[in-house]
């Protein structure tokens, strides 16, 4: 168990869980410029069965990343801000890569962050995946991008161009998702050409932005919205 643990301003990543099974976080606190480059607040990875609780992050990347290999996770009642929000990934950069599976992300609040709940991948060949995620009940305070799947993750163009990523996304949840979004489109399913995410569901979501129904943008995903959603699903 960690609890009651302050970390300020870290060099590179605040706190990291690798190779770890059946730990428990609680209370932690993040504190780091929100210009401070790969300051992430939380990193798992290679890791089953971690928990997260009532923890507030403010940092210059990730407020918390998931990397490969991470089953079993659970995030409730995190407030992130700044930051670059709750991050699955980037993924697929290895060929041989493990999957991430069964996470669950609730209540939880983003405050002026660059994303929301956002999952990204490497547009490069990998045998990755990532399923079974459930995003539930999160506030979005002026957030550029509120809910946002990449997977054409290729930072100045090295390694990646023209490849389409290897990692299979299926079967993601976002259940009751509210607020403002900062830029028009609140929701972006940037997906695979390869392979297309699928099993996405979307469910009491309205995203906003200055006062007016936000957009969407669909590539490559394909999936179901139940009660009311806006912006309108694009699938």
């Amino acid at each position: 168990m960690l609890n009651g643990l302050t970390s300020m301003n870290s060099q590179m990543f605040h706190i990291v869980f690798n190779g770890c099974q059946n730990v428990k976080t609680q209370g932690v606190k993040v504190i780091a410029d929100g210009n401070s480059p790969n300051t992430d607040g939380i990193h798992v990875q290679m890791s089953s069965h971690v928990t997260i609780l009532y923890s507030n992050i403010r940092t210059g990347d990730d407020c918390i990343s998931i990397g490969p290999g991470t089953t079993n996770l659970w995030i409730e009642n995190v407030a992130c801000g700044p930051g670059h929000g709750i991050s699955i990934g980037s993924l697929g950069w290895d060929m041989n890569e493990p999957g991430v599976q069964n996470v669950t992300v609730k209540t939880v609040t983003f405050t002026g962050t660059q994303n929301g709940v956002r999952i990204k991948s490497w547009g490069r060949p990998s045998n990755g995946f990532v399923r079974d995620i459930l995003f539930q009940n999160a506030i979005m305070v002026n957030v550029q991008n509120p809910i946002v799947i990449d997977q054409n993750y290729c930072p100045d163009n090295k390694g990646c161009p023209g490849q389409a990523s290897g990692v299979k996304i299926s079967d993601v949840t976002y259940d009751d998702i509210h607020g403002t979004s900062a830029t028009e489109v609140a929701v972006k399913f940037d997906c695979s050409s390869m392979y297309p995410c699928s099993g996405i569901r979307l469910e009491d979501v309205k995203l906003t932005y200055k006062n007016q129904v936000a957009e969407a943008s669909c590539n490559h995903a394909g999936g179901t919205a139940l009660g009311s959603v806006q912006p309108e699903s694009c699938f």
